[in-house]
């Protein structure tokens, strides 16, 4: 995932800078790092400490992953201070939602399994998804970047060409085609999506940055991701409101999406938060942040 957007010594383990606009003016909170994904991602299963340890300095009890909260002056973004590395990455979301990964997290979550099967439901929110996309453009050739097995892309069938990238490759529904990352270099597409990404990933503008060079100067990308509630109408957001992190590892406010776009390179054409009814593939967001935007014109041009 290495580009020109961040110099190599920028992509820390653990950050001490805003991976959306590069601050350093950051305050920090210990929180905790759910048990499911340290176990998945890292191989770090919590330790029960017992007077077997020998620990006289340490009180016995459960020991979890710790890490800090961070959180931005400048852009209000909200984060962990943990940055996954591909492998670990790969460890996470491999076999995402299957039956390995439904097994460990029914562990530690009791429940999840009956959660899971709403979660692996098409979303009820494509039709107002694919509202907002129509009012900029009307795509032919689509590319959902991190669309899974295509059951909830905004455009498949019916004249739509559709093809998906993620990075857990599995077969594709009807009306979809799955394509490699070295297929999409060679293509020309009207649009591309990337829903539910951003707030995953270590370094969300590496992700743009590959996506960026897949796209042409008329291509737009439609971004989306949950507009968390503890983001939403708070004027006061700080780093000690957020104990713990699971699998969204950065919590966006809207002008940490738009200085990560102009980071990128990114035109803003479009961007809101959007209310919806309460969904389970929300999470606790009752918003999504949604945003168009474009390749803003090279220097000269």
């Amino acid at each position: 995932m290495i580009n020109d957007v961040y110099p190599a010594c920028e992509r820390e383990r653990v950050a001490t800078r805003c991976v959306c606009c590069g601050s350093a003016q950051l305050s920090r909170s210990p929180a905790v790092l759910m048990p499911f994904v340290s176990h998945r991602a890292l191989g770090w299963a919590p330790a029960v400490i017992d007077a077997s340890w020998g620990l006289n300095s340490i009180p016995q009890g459960t020991a979890y992953c710790v890490c800090n909260t961070l959180h931005c002056a400048q852009c209000e973004f909200l984060f962990l201070d943990i940055r996954f590395s591909d492998q670990e990455m790969q460890r996470l979301y491999d076999g995402y939602y299957g039956k390995a990964y439904e097994d460990l997290r029914e562990h530690y979550e009791p429940g999840f399994r009956e959660r899971n099967k709403v979660l692996s439901a098409p979303s009820v929110l494509l039709d107002p998804i694919r509202s907002y996309i129509l009012r900029h453009i009307v795509p032919t050739r689509i590319l959902d970047w991190g669309g899974g097995d295509g059951s909830n892309t905004p455009f498949k069938g019916e004249g739509y060409l559709t093809e998906i990238y993620d990075i857990d490759k599995k077969p594709t529904v009807a009306g979809t085609t799955s394509v490699t990352r070295n297929e999409v270099r060679g293509r020309t597409y009207d649009l591309i999506v990337c829903r539910h990404v951003l707030e995953h990933v270590p370094y969300p503008a590496d992700t743009l940055a590959l996506i960026s060079a897949s796209m042409h100067d008329d291509t737009l990308l439609y971004v989306e991701l949950p507009h968390e509630a503890l983001m939403v109408g708070n004027d006061q957001v700080s780093a000690e409101q957020k104990r713990h992190w699971h699998e969204h590892i950065n919590f966006f406010s809207v002008a940490a999406l738009t200085h990560l776009f102009a980071r990128v390179g990114f035109t803003v054409l479009d961007i809101q938060s959007s209310a919806f009814v309460s969904n389970a593939k929300l999470g606790s967001a009752g918003h999504l942040l949604q945003a168009i935007v474009k390749k803003a014109p090279s220097k000269g041009a």
